[in-house]
């Protein structure tokens, strides 16, 4: 597509402040090799909107000044969570991603796992819990977490980045680890353990969205290791294999799956899905990520360009899905 002005807006009040940082250096200079004019918007842990170091005027129903589009490479809550989204939508701005009710429902992961319940959707066994539940009745949360076995996963429902995620291989830990999560969340999702492959799949795509080839996760922690926030952003933490060293028939179910998700949560423009693949073949989703971390050598551009669209291409193919979707939206009457 021809050159337009792309704001490239990072940071936020998240934990995941510095992690979309650097996703926002590497999208800048993508976008730049790509041949779009980039300005880079910091949000600071303050909340503030700084352009060149400098708090940015804003005004309601007027985009940016020099703005074709925003893509807001911003993870988690205040960014990831349909909160900017509806910011942008109030500027009239076209921008890179999921909107937002798509944005809220994929990052509260109960919300998200309800949604697929709905849709028929196979996914990994869990338990929801309320911190004041917890508080009321610590016994009956305990049994209820019991009851999908041991190990078990707990995370803040609406965080990122394995952020105050714990393994709990017993009931023993399980309190410690519910109050490291309620100190993130008040609302707090307890996962079955899958014994089976974490396979990872990109989507691109608007009404007609695109599948990568699936890749698979190794961790270099070995047996008994999982993907957590050290695995994720430590040098050689984690190695990925696309495509997938699975069969070739269970592969393209979980491209299927992946784009089956995507609808339902009604994304656009793109995510990331991740999966458990079990030693018999079945498919469980876990996670739809709709603004996955966006370096070079993250999941989401790795696995794409392995599926022959290099990173510049793919930022440039996310720049023109906004255009076309914020064109189709206004050409309704609301």
């Amino acid at each position: 597509m021809s050159a337009v002005s792309v704001a490239v807006v990072c940071g936020g009040r998240s934990s995941e402040h510095e992690i979309s940082l650097a996703s926002g250096a590497s999208v800048a200079a993508g976008l730049r090799e790509a041949g779009h004019r980039v300005t880079t918007i910091e949000i600071g842990r303050d909340g503030v909107w700084r352009r060149d170091g400098q708090p940015l005027a804003l005004t309601l129903g007027a985009p940016p000044p020099g703005v074709d589009v925003v893509f807001p490479v911003l993870h988690g809550p205040f960014g990831e969570d349909g909160t900017v989204q509806g910011l942008l939508e109030c500027f009239g701005v076209p921008y890179v991603g999921a909107g937002v009710l798509a944005s809220a429902l994929c990052l509260d992961k109960v919300a998200f796992k309800r949604l697929m319940a709905q849709a028929g959707i196979p996914q990994v066994d869990h338990r929801a819990l309320r911190e004041r539940g917890w508080r009321d009745d610590p016994a009956g949360a305990e049994r209820a977490v019991a009851e999908l076995g041991w190990p078990v996963f707990v995370k803040p429902a609406r965080l990122g980045s394995s952020v105050g995620i714990a393994r709990v291989d017993g009931p023993d830990r399980l309190r410690a680890a519910l109050e490291t999560a309620f100190a993130h969340d008040p609302l707090v999702i307890v996962e079955a353990f899958a014994d089976g492959r974490e396979v990872e799949c990109s989507v691109l795509g608007n009404d007609d969205p695109i599948a990568s080839q699936p890749g698979e996760i190794l961790l270099a922690a070995g047996e008994g290791g999982w993907y957590d926030y050290e695995a994720k952003y430590t040098p050689g933490g984690m190695r990925l294999v696309v495509p997938a060293p699975i069969d070739p028939g269970v592969r393209e179910r979980v491209r299927e799956i992946a784009v089956e998700a995507f609808r339902a949560a009604g994304c656009a423009g793109l995510a990331r899905a991740d999966f458990f693949v079990l030693q018999d073949g079945s498919v469980l989703v876990n996670e739809l990520n709709t603004m996955p971390g966006f370096t070079e050598t993250s999941v989401y551009g790795t696995l794409f360009a392995a599926s022959g669209i290099p990173y510049p291409e793919l930022l440039d193919r996310l720049v023109s899905l906004a255009l076309e979707r914020h064109e189709h939206e206004r050409s309704h009457l609301f």
